[in-house]
């Protein structure tokens, strides 16, 4: 059974950090760019202690390499602390055995510096897609109790459309249970859609987000620093359509954001599952049998 719940967070991630670009794919190109994380991550915290809200943020091992003082803000703050993956690569262009030394290694970044166990996950850009139920397994092994990485719909970057639940689930594993959070979506004249999170927060305007959010029994918001971030460059070869989709909206997102989080109250994810009847919850068994492979 699933209470009304408005769940926040935030995917900890500096403002060149898209997917599928040659110019902003790995290490060697982030390197090039400008560092505009500590300013962003100012906002959030200001915006988010002048209303007294709680949040999950998934953070990048890549992050907490370089700026661990970003780590132990959100630790000291008392927010609640999850996993983006290492170096922010899509999961479907992985191999198991790769993302499970980029899991094994970022965790080990943010861990040893909050001093705890990590149990919550958020892919980069929803690509833990149907191709690759087998990450579910290797979460479980590594201690992974929650997870935000199914994208009920189609998305530019994966999407799990398949996925038979738009509310929290219970993925069976060999390994063990995964508690997913999946994204909410709502409905727009008449067509499934998502609009709490990323370039669709920026792009709706708010009196449709305040209606969706009211019709909604379950938000689960996706929002990264520099969603409000009007001030950054501009990445020069990217294509139009992907300029469109980041940069839309950069202008008027942080009053948009102040807004929803006044007309409604927001929680984090491990908040929020302590409020789930999770023996009533949908239940996607990906346990294999002898001798079978769970693509």
């Amino acid at each position: 059974m699933i209470c009304n719940m408005n769940i926040l967070t935030f995917d900890i991630e500096e403002w060149f950090h898209l997917l599928d670009n040659a110019s902003t794919k790995t290490e060697k190109e982030w390197e090039t760019y400008p560092c505009r994380i500590n300013e962003n991550m100012d906002r959030i915290f200001d915006i988010l202690e002048r209303h007294n809200q709680k949040a999950t943020f998934f953070i990048i091992g890549w992050i907490a390499k370089r700026y661990p003082d970003i780590v132990k803000r959100i630790n000291n703050k008392g927010y609640d602390i999850g996993f983006h993956t290492n170096s922010h690569q899509l999961i479907f262009d992985q191999t198991p055995e790769e993302f499970h030394e980029d899991l094994v290694t970022g965790l080990g970044y943010i861990e040893n510096i909050i001093g705890k166990k990590i149990t919550a996950f958020r892919a980069p850009g929803f690509s833990l897609t149907e191709k690759c139920n087998w990450a579910f397994e290797i979460l479980a092994e590594q201690g992974i109790v929650y997870d935000s990485s199914v994208f009920p719909l189609r998305h530019a970057h994966g999407g799990y459309p398949s996925f038979p639940s738009i509310a929290p689930a219970l993925i069976k594993t060999n390994k063990g249970d995964i508690k997913e959070f999946p994204i909410n979506v709502g409905k727009f004249l008449g067509r499934s859609m998502v609009f709490t999170g990323g370039g669709y927060f920026r792009l709706f305007p708010y009196c449709m987000i305040k209606h969706h959010t009211k019709k909604s029994s379950y938000i689960m918001s996706y929002l990264h620093p520099r969603d409000m971030d009007a001030g950054q460059p501009v990445i020069a070869d990217l294509s139009i359509a992907r300029k469109f989709k980041s940069y839309v909206g950069l202008k008027y997102a942080a009053v948009k954001f102040e807004k929803w989080i006044t007309d409604f109250t927001f929680t984090d994810i491990h908040t929020a599952s302590d409020n789930i009847e999770w023996s009533q919850v949908p239940v996607v068994d990906l346990r294999k049998k002898t001798g079978e492979t769970i693509c």
